[in-house]
């Protein structure tokens, strides 16, 4: 298990050189940014026929928007990041972890139909000026969100290493047993407040993704709101949120996969209990560095 171990290890390490010392990421950002423009075209072709009524045409253009969601997913993206750095650093279940990724991706396209509907109906802009406001504004500001998450998790990741420090010997004072019932409640169970967690984080994840909405998306629901095809439009974006969801719940997966593998070496709860934590505060640090980083690029 340990040879696995640092086999993998190694192959991450080899991965992220790639990816950031040999200008890999930038040729997968290309491919996926060609990908994007070939699904774009093909979503007009697709629905030119569905106007035109060709049998076939609506499945054919949610296929193209499926598609258009993955090749999306696999550029350079915030909720890859996110969703990623919350599984390496969070010991959350995987199936957990991934609906948190499905919830973002439909989230995203919501976001995007209220901006469009909202945009279009209240103040009458135009596709051009959508684009821009989700460019111009709600990119930095989703990108900064996603940041104070990070910055979160650091926070909390800290704290629970304070909590685990050493206790100073205590000369005489108050030395029952808190294992054992005393008759009176010294704060809430671990699983009260993983609950608690659950959902505050659940929340912050979805809301810091869905600030951002897709342009693809708001190009299709600016087309199909012309076209008065306005729920094939919407339904064109959860397509879209899907394809885009198959690449992050992967992501969800491998994080969730390579955090266990890790932590299994760990055989010592004491050394286990100190892990966490520090798990917690390096993926925390990562994804506020990388995220503050982009928005600071997009202003």
């Amino acid at each position: 298990m340990r040879t696995l171990l640092l086999i993998g290890l190694a192959v991450v390490a080899a991965l992220a050189a790639w990816l950031w010392l040999l200008g890999g990421a930038e040729d997968v950002a290309r491919r996926a940014a060609e990908g994007q423009q070939a699904a774009q075209q093909a979503m007009a072709g697709a629905l030119r026929s569905l106007r035109a009524g060709e049998p076939g045409a609506l499945a054919a253009l949610w296929g193209v928007c499926f598609a258009y969601g993955f090749f999306h997913a696999a550029g350079p993206g915030h909720g890859k990041l996110l969703i990623g750095g919350y599984g390496a650093g969070t010991r959350v279940p995987a199936l957990r972890l991934s609906g948190l990724a499905v919830a973002s991706s439909l989230a995203q396209g919501a976001s995007a139909v209220a901006l469009v509907y909202g945009g279009v109906w209240a103040f009458g802009l135009t596709r051009v000026q959508l684009t821009d406001a989700a460019e111009a504004w709600l990119a930095p500001l989703s990108y900064a969100a996603v940041g104070a998450i990070g910055a979160w998790l650091v926070l909390r990741g800290a704290r629970k290493l304070w909590r685990r420090r050493p206790a100073p010997a205590l000369a005489s004072g108050h030395t029952h047993d808190h294992d054992a019932c005393c008759g009176h409640s010294h704060g809430p169970t671990p699983e009260e407040a993983a609950r608690v967690t659950g959902w505050r984080d659940a929340a912050a994840l979805i809301g810091a993704v869905a600030l951002r909405p897709c342009t693809g998306a708001l190009f299709l629901l600016v087309l199909t709101w012309r076209m008065d095809l306005v729920w094939q439009g919407i339904a064109g974006v959860a397509a879209m949120a899907l394809g885009t969801a198959s690449v992050t719940v992967a992501v969800a997966l491998v994080s969730v996969t390579a955090r266990e593998g890790a932590l299994a070496q760990l055989s010592e709860s004491r050394t286990l209990a100190r892990a966490l934590p520090l798990l917690e505060v390096s993926a925390g640090a990562l994804i506020a560095a990388l995220s503050w980083q982009m928005a600071l690029r997009l202003i």
